[in-house]
């Protein structure tokens, strides 16, 4: 049966290997077994994924990365070249930890800048925009834009990329018209705009 994505001839694909239609998988990648990558995916060059790391729908993975077992990415994430994951906190080369893997969940949307490095238990919220460089070493909340080392909250920003300004109660996108408001400490969209699918979203 002919796969229906598409793989360069010099990675390799674990014969267990669950890949979605119409993904793409560049020069030099190491896709082991059990794990799982959607729809529509676009893998760059020189990219490792462990057993049981789980790729939803329309993700791109840019050259460099290593996601270890513990990973997941919702829908429509974008990892920046060589972000970095980590799986265990205090790793000892002589020392087996295989059964103290933690957890990291990269939610719906969210934007992980080149050269980040999220440590391993933490969750970044829905269309979370982590700058370049930047250090995650706790959970990161839907739209914030975390930056520094370690990261520390810049604002926060709308679907579409760009950085949310505050009136009042309202935070509002000048590009897209997007608009968003906190309810029970968490910021939800509460305008309806068709591009990004409508209605209201919360994390």
């Amino acid at each position: 049966m002919e796969n229906k994505f598409w793989v360069h001839e010099s990675s390799y694909i674990g014969t267990k290997a669950v890949i979605g239609e119409g993904t793409k998988i560049w020069q030099f990648c190491n896709i082991l077994n059990d794990s799982e990558i959607g729809k529509n995916c676009l893998i760059g060059q020189n990219v490792f994924i462990e057993n049981g790391v789980k790729i939803g729908n329309n993700v791109k993975i840019k050259n460099n990365i290593s996601l270890y077992s513990g990973v997941e990415c919702e829908d429509d994430v974008f990892l920046g070249p060589s972000c970095v994951f980590t799986n265990v906190l205090n790793p000892r080369s002589f020392i087996e930890r295989k059964h103290e893997f933690r957890k990291t969940l990269i939610k719906r949307g969210a934007t992980i800048g080149a050269n980040v490095t999220i440590v391993c238990g933490n969750t970044v919220g829905e269309y979370a925009l982590i700058g370049a460089g930047s250090v995650i070493t706790k959970d990161v909340p839907a739209y914030a834009l975390m930056i520094g080392n370690p990261a520390k909250l810049k604002g926060y920003v709308c679907q579409c990329g760009e950085k949310l300004q505050k009136e009042e109660n309202i935070f509002s996108c000048k590009r897209c018209g997007e608009k968003y408001m906190f309810n029970e400490e968490k910021l939800i969209k509460i305008s309806n705009n068709k591009k990004f699918g409508g209605g209201t979203e919360s994390n």
